[in-house]
């Protein structure tokens, strides 16, 4: 499998696992999302020893007929592209099944139509709703506790039935809490990071008790790539997640700590989800993960976690980095 695409290169995930994929020795062509303004997202900022080394494809998830043309000649795909801010989805449902639901049958039928070899679709933790038993395996129920959860669950089940229908050579990788240097403001540890870098002393936050496991997009983008290589995947899927649990309130104070800075946390009630859509609780096993890809977090407990948000700070206390980001917003 050495053509591979990659759908959602230009995001936070997607261009990670394109730079480990080309410095893996795959020979990549990133599915981008199309704009009048030619931009590539994260991928016209990748590493210099990555840079011009992948091919480009412009085109739009939604749309079968582009979806076909860019996985034509490929060995294998990578589907990352979705809509994925929660808050979002409670205001534009309708975009998170086109881009989502729709968006995954049209890789899924194009990969059998063309006899693709594997198909790694990204699935989320969120799928899973607050946590009935911990850690979280596989086997837990799922529940759609936001439109974009449901539209997961939904995108899940279309690319595991075509693997039960078809044949089709399916693997659905499911990452937890996913952070890191390119993160969109949307999620929470750059909202913390970038308020803290504008100076501000009173941190605006949502909801501070309920857990997350956060996973280390290095760890995330090695997950993929195990994913891709191991057989055993197929049919079947898989968490990859640090296995360790902190609150929001907890990891906005690790932050501050690390920054040297001294916080208040303040609820802004915008950031809050409906009551009976929060997520109370995430953390992951990924036992799973390690006996069938051989695959285990590089930052894993307290220690790997502050390890990954030293180097996540350190990339946002780059100005040119931080160019690209409005702290003083609520960014949805």
């Amino acid at each position: 499998m050495k053509k591979v695409l990659v759908t959602g290169a230009d995001g936070f995930i997607g261009s990670h696992v394109t730079e480990a994929l080309v410095r893996a020795g795959y020979d990549i062509k990133a599915f981008v999302f199309y704009n009048s303004f030619n931009s590539w997202g994260w991928l016209d900022r990748c590493a210099p020893d990555v840079a011009g080394q992948f091919e480009v494809f412009a085109g739009d998830i939604r749309d079968p007929h582009g979806v076909r043309a860019a996985m034509r000649g490929c060995d294998a795909v990578l589907h990352l592209a979705a809509l994925i801010a929660i808050p979002y989805s409670y205001h534009s449902p309708d975009t998170y099944i086109d881009t989502n639901i729709k968006g995954t049958l049209n890789v899924v039928q194009a990969a059998r139509d063309l006899n693709v070899s594997k198909v790694v679709h990204t699935s989320t933790s969120e799928v899973y709703g607050t946590a009935r038993f911990v850690p979280i395996t596989e086997d837990h129920p799922l529940q759609g506790q936001s439109p974009y959860s449901a539209s997961k669950i939904g995108a899940d089940h279309i690319a595991l039935s075509y693997h039960l229908s078809f044949g089709t050579p399916v693997a659905v990788l499911r990452p937890f809490n996913t952070y890191g240097p390119r993160q969109s403001a949307r999620a929470v540890i750059p909202t913390v990071i970038t308020q803290l870098m504008a100076g501000q002393r009173s941190i605006k936050l949502g909801a501070v008790h309920p857990t997350r496991d956060f996973t280390f997009v290095e760890d995330t983008a090695q997950g993929f790539l195990a994913a891709l290589r191991a057989d055993a995947t197929v049919g079947t899927v898989t968490n990859i997640g640090s296995g360790f649990e902190i609150s929001i309130g907890d990891m906005t104070r690790l932050v501050a700590k690390l920054m040297g800075r001294e916080i208040e946390i303040v609820c802004d009630a915008q950031r809050l989800r409906p009551e009976s859509s929060e997520v109370e609780r995430l953390v992951a096993s990924y036992d799973k993960a390690q006996r069938l890809m051989n695959w285990q977090p590089a930052h894993a407990g307290e220690e790997g976690f502050a390890r990954g948000l030293e180097k996540t700070i350190a990339w946002f206390s780059d100005p040119a980095n931080a160019l690209g980001y409005k702290p003083d917003r609520y960014n949805i």
